[in-house]
């Protein structure tokens, strides 16, 4: 709704007759000034209007509206560009228009004054009166010199019939101005402006609804950025805010320079940045949480090395498998019925706590990653998810180095079941190593997985833990992996058709004392079928070998007493297990 309010301005510098029931809410929309500098009473009495020039710059002192109306000790006042439009028209009057006067919300959010008018003219203003300047740069040359109409020089055609204002423009006088297009004009020009702009009707105007429609355009800034947040890489993100921060501004310019309407895109900007902030501060804590996550969830498996990298580089870690050239170890307890069975369920929790954790410990300190528990026995591969170009050293390390734990921890149980008044079996252990291509990454169902490897590699690594008991060894390593290794001395432990595979695998263990001198010649008689000979080298490896090679000769004496006791048909040497 909007109402109109008349003032009839008096031969004096405060108008005071007002010719509407809204006299009291026009007054409450105008500036209040507490005191008041009049002309000289000379200039006054001969003057046939008075208006006052004071201007309210905005915070950086730069004057882009300028007031119409003020009030001053309850009543309105004019100002000087008001008055002299007044009486150039020959009106006796200014119509005051406002929207919402009686307490009614428009679309706009803030309500007050709409425009003023006078005679013919209409000015638009804002809800205080004031009216927005659409400055141009200051030409002095257009004013013309006051000696100049002193002197009779000046060309009295040019300003006959002109709305005239006289002001000065000296430094020292201090009536100098700043402007958005200039830092520094004379006071008087201001007001010639404002003139210029009401006489050619060239406005600039802010509607009502302006600061609804900038709140609009805040909201579908914020909703592009809320549908694009999730959906793209911050680097897109920040394109797009960018270009929507562009289009409010490139907007926001273009109906000013078509239109003179004034559109603030700053409002909507800053909207749109807060809201970007906020984004990217919940997707940085949300990436962080999963940094976290994985944090949490490698920190069991893998390395804090390795936590650290993947964390830092998250693009190394490829999610749903990939296939990559790994070492696998799989260890287990040899002899584990005949210890679980003098120890109750408490016990026997406690121990498989103490075996699995320096175990894993020891896994985890060379850069691998623990695959998966299964009861007792343990299976872990390096190389994945981060490169490792020396993984098949680190596992056989790692190898030898479980095997050296397990040595010292019987020690410790043999200790506490005497304690605990039980007998103890020494826990004797097989650790299998292989290395090749495997398919790794988070495998499983879409409501459970674990990152884990399969191939037939891990198959071959389980078959060689499992074969270390026929062996009677703790350690067996396959060919491929003995080859990568350097700093691990191996002995062949033979050949061994493993299940569900026509082919021999050679496999070796480590050699923890000096290599006997006929091993190699007694496997080349063994596997060649020549038994009187190998039986004869056998005899004396049994007598001369480490005791650690001892279980090995005992194995190779029972094939050898079978092969001689009933020889076979074919014979190439090869160890044919009857299970996995």
């Amino acid at each position: 709704m909007r109402s109109t309010c008349t003032i009839k301005p008096p031969p004096n510098p405060i108008p005071h007759a007002l010719a509407s029931p809204w006299r009291a809410t026009i007054l409450h929309f105008l500036r209040d000034y507490p005191g008041l500098a009049t002309n000289l009473p000379a200039l006054t009495d001969a003057a046939h209007g008075v208006g006052f020039i004071n201007w309210l710059p905005d915070g950086d002192q730069v004057m882009r509206r300028i007031p119409l109306l003020l009030r001053y000790n309850g009543e309105i006042a004019p100002s000087l560009s008001l008055e002299a439009l007044r009486v150039a028209v020959g009106a006796s009057t200014y119509v005051v228009r406002a929207s919402n006067a009686n307490g009614a919300q428009a679309f706009g959010a803030h309500t007050g004054l709409d425009s003023i008018k006078v005679g013919p003219v209409t000015i638009p203003t804002d809800a205080e009166g004031q009216v927005w300047v659409r400055f141009r740069p200051y030409d002095p040359a257009e004013a013309v010199p006051a000696w100049e109409i002193l002197s009779g020089d000046a060309d009295m055609a040019a300003i006959e019939g002109a709305i005239v204002l006289i002001g000065a423009s000296a430094p020292g006088l201090m009536d100098l101005r700043a402007t958005p297009l200039n830092a520094s004009i004379p006071g008087v020009e201001v007001h010639r402006q404002l003139l210029e702009q009401v006489v050619t009707g060239n406005y600039l105007t802010r509607p009502d609804y302006a600061p609804g429609l900038e709140l609009i355009a805040a909201l579908v800034a914020i909703s592009i950025l809320a549908l694009c947040a999730p959906r793209f890489r911050p680097s897109i993100n920040a394109v797009i805010g960018l270009a929507l921060v562009a289009a409010l501004w490139g907007a926001g310019f273009f109906v000013f320079a078509q239109g003179g309407y004034l559109f603030d895109p700053v409002f909507p900007t800053l909207a749109a940045l807060v809201f970007g902030a906020s984004a990217t501060t919940y997707f940085y804590q949300r990436t962080e949480h999963q940094r976290a996550g994985i944090r949490q969830a490698f920190s069991q498996y893998v390395s804090p090395d390795v936590v650290r990298q993947l964390t830092a580089h998250p693009e190394r870690l490829k999610l749903g498998g990939e296939v990559r050239d790994l070492t696998i170890l799989t260890c287990d307890i040899r002899n584990f019925s005949a210890i679980a069975e003098r120890m109750s369920a408490e016990e026997l929790t406690a121990f498989i706590n103490s075996f699995l954790t320096p175990l894993s410990d020891i896994i985890i300190e060379s850069g691998g990653t623990i695959d998966k528990y299964m009861g007792d026995a343990i299976l872990a591969f390096w190389n994945a998810p981060l490169d490792q170009a020396d993984h098949a050293q680190r596992a056989c390390n790692a190898a030898l180095a479980i095997i050296a734990r397990v040595s010292d921890l019987n020690l410790v149980w043999r200790k506490e079941a005497e304690t605990a008044g039980r007998s103890f079996e020494d826990v004797r252990i097989g650790v299998g190593v292989n290395s090749g291509e495997c398919c790794v990454g988070n495998l499983g169902s879409e409501r459970r997985f674990d990152y884990s490897a399969i191939g037939d590699a891990v198959n071959i690594a389980s078959r060689l833990e499992g074969l270390t008991k026929a062996y009677g060894l703790a350690l067996l390593v396959s060919a491929d992996t003995s080859q990568r290794v350097s700093n691990v001395a191996f002995l062949e432990a033979g050949l061994v058709r493993l299940k569900g595979r026509t082919g021999a695998t050679r496999v070796y263990t480590a050699l923890f004392d000096d290599a006997p001198v006929d091993h190699g010649a007694f496997l080349e008689a063994f596997q060649q079928g020549r038994f009187d000979e190998a039986h004869t080298m056998l005899t004396q490896l049994e007598a001369s070998a480490a005791p650690s090679l001892h279980p090995l000769y005992h194995h190779y004496r029972a094939r050898l007493d079978a092969a001689q006791a009933a020889p076979p048909a074919s014979w190439d040497g090869v160890y044919d297990p009857d299970h996995k």
